[in-house]
């Protein structure tokens, strides 16, 4: 593993006990070995959570075509050595090899205009469901900074999954906390090619949004777009835009955009 950022500090929610008794770290993938323990990781986490179908050819594995162009962020904790977080990061170059963007496979883009050439696409968001409480998530975070500020790239794009499982009562609520913003005429935009029609659900019913999607809001993240819905995953898939200059000063002095 190259590592990006040894044990960052969360100044979102404390860290777990796992997390500090050990320390995590976090890096990009640098053997198939490594990609193999993320990839089991993604399969374990989404199978278990979200009832995922995955290919029959690579048992145990989620695994597609988009990963071999990908940068593969893993957190590790540094006491077990085991692998507990991980992104994939598709840089705008690495997209025109790949034929795009795995998002596209999901969602028109044009509504984006020029902004869809500078785009760095995260996905695959997984974390081990014991480092859940802040530490790995902003491990996480601090490397995808780090891509950035490589790269001088401005924007990131990518989606929230939200779980059907609960029949859409979450999605619906999601839907509806962010409906007025979304549809503001002057708001960039991309367009489902499968939407899940949220508006057919009984929106009423109480729901908490997923605690990785209210990151992302935390963030400066915005939702541009309907939810797709990706019957493999089981999940409705919220399109989520972050422009850096849109990142409160808080997280831009403490991931390194500005001093």
């Amino acid at each position: 593993m190259l590592e990006l950022v040894h044990n960052a500090p969360s100044f979102i929610n404390p860290p777990s006990t796992s997390t500090t008794r050990s320390g995590l770290v976090v890096g990009l993938a640098q053997t198939t070995q490594e990609l193999d323990l993320i990839q089991r990781l993604r399969y374990d986490t989404f199978k278990s959570e979200y009832g995922a179908e995955f290919n029959p050819n690579t048992p145990g594995l989620d695994s597609d075509a988009f990963d071999r162009w990908c940068e593969h962020l893993m957190v590790r904790d540094l006491e077990t050595d085991e692998v507990v977080g991980t992104y994939r990061v598709l840089t705008p170059q690495n997209a025109s090899r790949a034929g795009g963007y795995y998002s596209e496979s999901e969602f028109d883009l044009s509504g984006l205009g020029d902004l869809r050439l500078e785009l760095v696409e995260f996905g695959r968001a997984c974390i081990h469901e014991s480092y859940r409480q802040g530490g790995a998530l902003m491990m996480l975070w601090s490397g995808l900074a780090e891509i950035l500020k490589r790269g001088n790239h401005q924007y990131v794009f990518g989606c929230a999954s939200v779980s059907l499982r609960d029949d859409g009562v979450t999605a619906a609520k999601v839907w509806r906390d962010v409906r007025d913003a979304v549809i503001q005429p002057d708001t960039l935009r991309v367009t489902p090619h499968n939407r899940y029609p949220v508006e057919r659900l009984d929106s009423s019913l109480p729901a908490k949004a997923p605690a990785l999607l209210a990151g992302y809001q935390k963030l400066g993240a915005q939702i541009c777009g309907q939810p797709a819905w990706d019957p493999d995953f089981n999940t409705a898939d919220f399109p989520m835009l972050l422009s850096i200059s849109n990142m409160g000063a808080r997280y831009r002095r403490h991931f390194g955009f500005e001093k």
